[in-house]
């Protein structure tokens, strides 16, 4: 099984506005074959607290724009951690010491990573 196009389409609505708002180390995940409640998680890497919260602020946003609003949202307060869910992309905004800690790509490293295109072309 493989991501749908309907979360590919998410991510790069996603990435794209994580990348726009400094997010660093973009890496989408296709989980959709352990996962039967998602098919791609988005890691995004932010500075401080600040640019977490603006990351993940800018990634909802722009998925309203689209029509799509998160179904959950967690950690938004503390600004470490922000776990965004829309159905078939969740999406998670890391501080750079909770990112290392937790290491996701370590835990989901079998799931294939997805290749990112971002508007403006800058690396991570």
């Amino acid at each position: 099984m493989t991501a749908s196009q309907r979360a590919l389409e998410l991510l790069s609505t996603a990435a794209n506005a994580a990348d726009a708002k400094q997010g660093a180390d973009l890496v989408a995940l296709d989980v959709s074959e352990p996962l039967p409640l998602a098919d791609i998680f988005l890691l995004v890497t932010g500075r401080n607290e600040r640019n977490v919260v603006a990351i993940a602020e800018e990634i909802e946003d722009k998925l309203l724009e689209t029509g799509v609003k998160a179904l959950r949202r967690e950690g938004r307060a503390e600004g470490r951690w922000v776990l965004l869910d829309f159905g078939d992309l969740v999406v998670h905004v890391f501080h750079e010491e909770d990112r290392m800690y937790y290491s996701l790509e370590r835990l989901w490293r079998d799931c294939p990573v997805i290749p990112l295109e971002l508007a403006n072309e800058r690396t991570a």
